[in-house]
């Protein structure tokens, strides 16, 4: 009898499916004929599988909302984007850089602020204030100054019920301290992750999902590296939710927003509505793209 559920974890060509269902934890193997296609089941994949002997066996992979090579996941929600104020420092450069990457690939960012205590009174404002800008162009942002106090976290946690989500941010931003305030399991699975990588630069990393607040999420924290190979000057537009938001009142279809005339968005720059920052990235992203078509 054909089932579907999603897979949770995946080792030496074996998957662990969740069972749409039941719930129930169903070993499988690909069938024969994935491998001949050129198809790879990837952790949060939904399947159809047959469990009727003692192996389960995926017949087919439903169409996937999104995948990700490092780490290798598909159909992933959310991503939590873990932002250091102080060690390493906070950069508006690299948080839009990363900002990007996540909504090209059509997942939902939310930016979590750590190390904020290591600021005095006055810095962290400043920088609050500035993640307030982020909040106006539309996403949640966690911004306490004692980073992994309980409600903070607990509200977060808040956010994964019914949502595949995975964490990432730049080396040394407190991913694994919070993974850890979420749940002790994951932060060590991720700890002896990062030992792994440090180790041998070839190792390959199978993820694994964790059922926590009545969502999944991944063993792993997020991207390896940041570039925008794969996103063109076309698209970096509408990857800036407040650019979206002005953009449909622009005299030209596909503006640019660099030296159109009556563009909105440079009216909503000029007005204090974008932040000078988001827009100074934009062109700088643009300039970095167009830089790299030339070369390539």
């Amino acid at each position: 009898m054909e089932r579907t559920g999603r897979i949770i974890k995946s080792i030496s060509g074996f998957y662990d499916v969740l069972d749409d269902e039941s719930a129930e934890l169903i070993r499988t193997r690909a069938r024969g004929n994935f491998r001949k296609r050129k198809i790879k089941p990837l952790v949060g994949d939904k399947v159809s599988f047959d469990a009727t002997g003692d192996l389960g066996y995926i017949l087919e992979i439903l169409p996937r909302e999104n995948s990700l090579v490092r780490p290798p996941i598909a159909n992933i929600d959310q991503a939590i984007v873990v932002t250091s104020s102080a060690e390493p420092n906070f950069s508006s450069n690299l948080l839009d850089k990363i900002l990007i990457n996540i909504e090209h690939n059509d997942i939902e960012p939310l930016i979590y602020l750590t190390k904020a205590d290591l600021l005095s009174e006055e810095k962290y404002l400043e920088l609050k204030n500035i993640l307030a800008g982020y909040h106006n162009a539309g996403y949640q942002v966690f911004d306490d100054q004692d980073s992994y106090n309980d409600t903070q976290v607990e509200k977060l946690e808040a956010t994964f019920a019914n949502k595949v989500t995975v964490f990432t941010g730049q080396s040394g931003a407190g991913k694994s301290t919070l993974l850890n305030h979420i749940d002790t399991e994951l932060g060590l699975a991720t700890a002896a992750i990062s030992q792994t990588l440090n180790r041998g630069k070839h190792t390959t990393r199978q993820v694994s999902l964790f059922d926590i607040a009545d969502g999944l999420v991944a063993d792993t924290p997020g991207f390896s590296s940041i570039d925008l190979m794969e996103v063109t000057a076309e698209e970096l537009p509408t990857l800036f939710p407040e650019f979206r938001e002005y953009s449909p009142e622009c005299q030209f279809r596909g503006c640019r927003h660099v030296n159109e005339p009556n563009c909105k968005v440079k009216e909503a720059l000029a007005e204090g509505e974008i932040m000078q920052s988001r827009y100074d990235n934009y062109l700088y992203f643009l300039n970095e793209i167009n830089s790299y078509k030339k070369r390539y």
